[in-house]
């Protein structure tokens, strides 16, 4: 026992007499917008810190850029009651963020903190907010199909397991809405939403009224208001992304859907503009679509055997142009793009999706040759009404000019409502598929098309 309490008092008093560390410290010289400049404080890109405004105020900044002997910060919170020459206080592990099943249910900032006044969180672990990179050879290929509950996505637009895609629409067209009926419907064992840069009353609308009390029990939202500062939003984003990576690595099958990557891609912009990168198209600078692919690349399946992270990006596109330079990288990077199409929704065809301007890249590995005949078949079908469209509503078309064109007029009733959704009507994939045969009849073969009797009507027989 007295050894023991003689080898305790060494320990302490070899506490005593070192020496402590020093406090390093800077401060801080300019600030012009959003952009702060700090000398005297050796830190590194990613880095964050705290500056001491007067009193009891501080404001939380990370470092994003440097220049000789300065360093450029941009603030994670509000910059009032900051002065030329305050303290500035690197922090050395807040860059960590908290992660674990005890997250299910919470809605949380970009930082990481709760919004939901649940209490604080308990988090199993806290870890980078970036993950290891999985080299490409090492992921697993995606083989299976992902259930996303919505009946034109599941027959027509199959999703696989570790697929990436994107969700191109206006404002107003129901992209939200869509994203909720999938967080309520899929199969999937976790859903991680990430709400962008998005006003804060839909933030409070999505997580009540369209994610519901049975959406949020499996789910996890990060929510950046439009009203957070540029950082904050970047944050998000990639807090979103390593959630659903934890997940994963865990072995369970994760939905991540995030509302907007657009929104991410101009929080970049914001970002890079202020210290001093120059833009290139469209106001956009380079790094944003080096940022891009970056995040993008996180999700996708992990090794074989273990979880995926099947992703959905919805994408602004500004006056329904998809040409916007954000649509388009977004576009190249992702596997595939569900576009919602305006017109539909303002004659009220919901979902609004567009199947004609849509495509799952990877449908073909994730289905049986059936399925993605007869869901090629549809869209044949539904394309050719589309085009003889104007003809017919003006009464141009005449019977009988057309098997093809006659064909689609016949079957177009069942495919539109085959194509719409109630907000609260479920479609697995099963029934999905089942209903698209039912649909839509077999193509004809050579064969049976040179015997078969005309019709004197000018239609092909349902056969």
């Amino acid at each position: 026992m007295t050894s023991r309490l003689a080898e305790r008092l060494r320990q302490l008093q070899g506490a005593i007499n070192a020496e402590p560390a020093p406090e390093l410290s800077g401060r801080l010289t300019r600030m012009v917008g959003l952009t702060l400049e700090c000398v005297g404080c050796p830190m590194v890109v990613g880095d964050r810190c705290l500056i001491q405004g007067d009193g009891a105020t501080s404001v939380e900044a990370e470092v994003v850029g440097f220049e000789e002997d300065k360093v450029y910060l941009m603030p994670l919170t509000a910059i009032e009651g900051l002065k030329p020459g305050a303290r500035v206080i690197p922090l050395a592990s807040a860059s960590r963020v908290p992660v674990g099943p005890q997250m299910l249910g919470r809605v949380v900032n970009g930082a990481g903190d709760p919004l939901d006044g649940k209490g604080p969180l308990q988090a199993e672990a806290r870890v980078q907010l970036t993950g290891d990179i999985i080299n490409p050879l090492n992921r697993a290929p995606v083989r299976q199909s992902m259930d996303v509950g919505i009946r034109a996505i599941n027959a027509l637009l199959t999703v696989g397991q570790g697929q990436r895609l994107g969700l191109f629409a206006g404002s107003g067209v129901g992209k939200s809405m869509l994203l909720g009926m999938m967080t309520r419907f899929t199969n999937a064992d976790i859903t991680v939403v990430g709400l962008i840069g998005e006003r804060g009353r839909e933030v409070k609308e999505f997580i009540e009224d369209i994610l519901g009390d049975e959406g949020l029990a499996r789910s996890v939202v990060v929510a950046a208001p439009a009203d957070d500062s540029p950082l904050m939003r970047l944050r998000a984003a990639m807090l979103t992304t390593r959630i659903a990576e934890y997940y994963r690595d865990q072995g369970k099958r994760v939905l991540l859907l995030m509302d907007s990557l657009t929104r991410y891609a101009q929080a970049q912009r914001e970002i890079a503009l202020a210290v001093g990168e120059p833009p290139a198209t469209k106001g956009y600078p380079p790094s944003v679509f080096a940022k891009l692919p970056q995040l993008v690349e996180r999700t996708g399946n992990g090794r074989p055997g273990g979880g995926s992270i099947t992703a959905f990006y919805t994408v602004l596109t500004e006056g329904d142009d998809q040409q916007d330079p954000i649509a388009d990288a977004a576009r190249a990077i992702l596997d595939g793009h569900i576009v919602l199409s305006r017109r539909l929704a303002e004659e009220g065809h919901y979902p609004a999706i567009d199947v004609e301007a849509s495509i799952s890249r990877v449908m073909p590995q994730v289905t049986d040759p059936e399925h993605f005949s007869r869901a090629q078949r549809f869209k044949q079908v539904y394309s050719r009404y589309q085009q003889a469209r104007d003809l017919i509503s003006v009464g141009a078309y005449v019977k009988g000019s057309d098997p093809e064109t006659d064909f689609a007029i016949q079957h177009i009733g069942n495919m539109r409502q085959f194509l719409q959704q109630g907000l609260n009507e479920s479609a697995p994939l099963t029934e999905a598929i089942e209903q698209l045969l039912a649909v839509v009849p077999e193509r004809r073969s050579p064969e049976r098309r040179k015997t078969a009797v005309p019709n004197p009507a000018g239609n092909r027989d349902n056969a």
